[in-house]
């Protein structure tokens, strides 16, 4: 496809992508209906909006796709390389958007537990979709949301009920088969935890072949009072993916989440997370590590929403930047004027390796309240030489002390990982990552 499609062009044409493919009979189609509307009402973010400035995806996608072709019949390729081994986990994987079975395995569930696909529970699950399905996420105001409301093709649906712990991880893979061609997709998760319950829950972003993918990713998840979420996203994609993800967490009284984010590959991804903190005494922590090589982008937003007192959040994002590539760290955090008492965090930190490695970092305090403990900061830099001279005086090569400095800066956000066996395998990718590669 030509580099020269306008903006106005690819809306067309991602509008007749929609249309022609991705809207199944059944499948809330009201709801799909205004997802279009809204998306054909918002168009695709242009060279002007302040949210995208670093992250041209309007551009990426005139010059890397065409919406008017089909997506090719994934392999049935053997896919446990993706897997993360030795974890007790339920499994559902998705390739190029559509539900694996003969990959997936989910063992019986606790009473009232429901692992299954979306599409599943929009049948099954009628009450539990028509109270939260696109209540959470905004599709009204973002155009790639409004984009994955019109045309999800599957999807995640987790319901835990009251007062259930869930002692196995729920593990959702997102992989694109792009060994034949090109791969567009648009997935959904929608998870529930209800007042009392616990559960954790892991996203992982893969890609098989070098052809370029565009995923849609969104997800809602709600905590209910005195519930709990630990959530992590693995994007860890060796291919040309170019991915946009948005996580919506909202939170009720007394709640907890946790949220993690590693983003060690790919080629262009955009990482929104937004949490609502929708209630009295929630505690939230967000934790992000972004290591870039090549010209990977790597744009997180993120917003903290504090709506009612006595509330706290912590947010730290660490990124290192090597190579050609770009980190982009926009986080904001929103005190109501309701929301005394509240205290609030964040922090970004980042190390440059090269001359032509480059991070865009904002961050940003909005405070309509007076009783308040807020504060916020970021810092740039590079390696101490002085360190690394100290460690070869030691009889440490150069490369070995730098990887190992790396990975102490790195440490600070793998540290906070809960679950010890998803704790070792994120430590052995980053790692191997920054002996390899920095």
């Amino acid at each position: 496809m030509s580099a020269t499609v306008t903006a106005k062009n690819i809306t067309a044409e991602v509008t007749a992508w929609v249309e022609r493919n991705l809207t199944p009979t059944g499948l809330v189609p009201d709801l799909r209906k205004e997802g279009l509307d809204s998306f054909q009402t918002l168009g695709l973010p242009g060279n002007k909006s302040e949210e995208y400035k670093h992250t041209p995806i309007t551009r990426a996608l005139e010059k890397n796709f065409n919406f008017l072709s089909d997506n090719p019949s994934p392999n049935d390729t053997a896919l446990t390389g993706f897997f993360i081994p030795g974890i007790d986990a339920d499994i559902l994987v998705f390739v190029n958007g559509m539900f694996a079975p003969q990959h997936s395995s989910i063992a019986p569930a606790a009473a009232g537990v429901s692992i299954m696909t979306l599409k599943e529970a929009v049948d099954t699950r009628k009450e539990v979709i028509s109270t939260h399905l696109a209540k959470h996420a905004d599709f009204r105001t973002d155009a790639l949301a409004a984009l994955n409301t019109a045309s999800w093709m599957d999807g995640s649906f987790v319901h835990i009920p009251r007062n259930t712990i869930v002692d196995r991880p729920i593990i959702i893979h997102h992989i694109h088969d792009v060994q034949q061609g090109q791969v567009i997709s648009a997935a959904r998760n929608l998870v529930v935890v209800e007042p009392g319950a616990k559960v954790t829950l892991v996203e992982k972003i893969d890609s098989i072949g070098s052809a370029n993918g565009f995923s849609n990713l969104v997800s809602e998840l709600v905590v209910a009072e005195n519930a709990e979420l630990n959530f992590y996203s693995i994007q860890n994609d060796k291919g040309n993916r170019y991915h946009y993800n948005l996580i919506q967490i909202t939170q009720a009284d007394s709640s907890r989440v946790n949220t993690y984010t590693f983003t060690l590959d790919g080629k262009f991804i955009r990482n929104n997370l937004q949490l609502a903190l929708d209630g009295q005494g929630i505690e939230s922590h967000m934790y992000g590590l972004y290591a870039l090589t090549g010209d990977t982008l790597a744009d997180n937003h993120t917003v903290v929403d504090h709506k009612k007192a006595h509330s706290y959040s912590n947010e730290l994002y660490k990124g290192i930047m090597d190579g050609n590539s770009r980190g982009v760290f926009n986080g904001k955090i929103y005190v109501r004027p309701n929301a005394q008492k509240t205290n609030a965090f964040q922090a970004n930190r980042n190390i440059l390796l090269t001359d032509k490695a480059a991070v865009n970092t904002k961050p940003q305090l909005e405070i309509w309240a007076d009783d308040v403990k807020c504060s916020h900061g970021c810092t740039t830099g590079q390696l101490d030489e002085e360190a690394i001279f100290y460690l070869q005086t030691r009889g440490i090569s150069k490369e070995a002390a730098r990887a190992m400095m790396l990975y102490a800066f790195a440490g600070e956000i793998l540290d906070n990982v809960k679950h010890p066996v998803l704790k070792d395998y994120v430590d052995r990718m980053i790692s191997e990552r920054l002996h390899k590669d920095f």
